[in-house]
């Protein structure tokens, strides 16, 4: 199979970097600064067994290929609020003994939140969930880096919205050639759930710093309270911390690596890097979208996704916010939604 990366940022270029290491056939997609890098350099993959450089075929868009293999695999790694051109621009390409690569490829899904597959489903027949616990980092043009060790990551693979075959089981023996695991899993809204509460409190991290404090560990856990409520009350399982905890073990071990400043997750990088753009609307967002749905106030994660989505579009820098005018604005958002209510007969 060959492997087309579609969003060669920090997940996409430790993904594509380790398949290239294990001598799978990969493809890169990029754009701009990343894709001019990467055509003339190579992508540079800094991990705790060293720094690897993989010159692979790059293209920025579907186009640079022309028809698509029937052996073809894409990997849909961008954010999530870029999905939809990248869906549109892959879905119509034709594969080789026809249709189209929306009719006839498998797209795994490899982002956070759980809308990405939802969005892909509407115009691809074969998509798969991948359950991301990758600690990545687009360190600059060309260059990504992986701390985790033994394990670059594990990724947790099963068909949308549910079920396995045996395309996801090839897939996962080759994922297994490098330094992942792919554990093929039959509910795996189950793991994007849950791996969707633990990423609630990237803005926490985002705007008000990347180290951990205790009064912005307090707040990201009425984050994830918040978020818990939401999904009991929409009547959405997902895995519980233990099993979690017990899947993973202490198989991912972050490594200090040369050269490159430990960062603060997904959503620091794009206010770090300044891209106008954020994922928090499908984060955050999603427990606000479900709250409203569900009749369950959520002020904690509406407060993050305005002020997430306000740094993004002016461009602040990340982690500019201090925790204690954070935790001081949250504290005001939970007490305006409590005294309507203490008001009402």
């Amino acid at each position: 199979m060959r492997y087309i990366i579609i969003g060669t940022g920090a997940v996409g270029g430790a993904i594509g970097g380790r398949l290239a290491g294990a001598g799978h056939e990969v493809v890169l997609v990029a754009r701009g600064a990343q894709y001019e890098a990467l055509r003339a350099h190579g992508l540079s993959l800094v991990t705790p067994d060293g720094q690897h450089t993989y010159r692979l075929p790059t293209v920025d868009g579907p186009a640079g290929l022309g028809e698509l293999r029937a052996d073809d695999v894409l990997v849909l790694a961008v954010k999530t609020q870029d999905s939809e051109g990248a869906l549109a621009a892959w879905g119509p390409v034709p594969v080789a003994g026809g249709g189209t690569a929306a009719e006839r490829l498998p797209l795994l899904c490899a982002q956070n939140g759980v809308e990405g597959p939802r969005l892909a489903l509407r115009r691809f027949r074969h998509v798969y969930g991948v359950c991301v616990w990758l600690p990545a980092t687009y360190v600059e043009p060309g260059v990504v880096s992986a701390a985790g060790a033994p394990l670059t990551g594990i990724l947790h693979l099963g068909r949308y919205p549910h079920g396995t075959d045996d395309t996801l089981r090839r897939i996962a023996a080759d994922l297994e050639k490098t330094t992942f695991e792919a554990p093929v899993v039959p509910d795996v809204t189950r793991w994007l759930y849950a791996k969707l509460l633990t990423n609630l409190g990237n803005a926490v991290r985002a705007l008000s710093g990347a180290s951990d404090s205790e009064e912005s560990e307090r707040l990201r856990q009425r984050v994830y309270a918040e978020g818990e409520s939401v999904l009991a009350a929409a009547g959405i399982p997902y895995t519980s911390a233990e099993e979690e905890k017990a899947r993973r073990g202490d198989r991912i071990t972050l490594r200090p690596l040369p050269g490159v400043e430990a960062g603060g997750g997904s959503t620091w990088q794009s206010l770090a890097r300044g891209t106008g753009t954020i994922e928090t609307d499908y984060l955050n967002g999603e427990i606000v979208f479900l709250g409203r749905l569900h009749g369950v106030p959520t002020p904690l994660n509406e407060l993050l996704q305005r002020l997430a989505d306000t740094f993004a579009r002016e461009r602040r820098p990340a982690g500019s916010l201090p925790s204690a005018e954070l935790v001081r604005l949250a504290d005001e958002a939970v007490a305006s939604v409590r005294e309507p209510a203490a008001g009402r007969p």
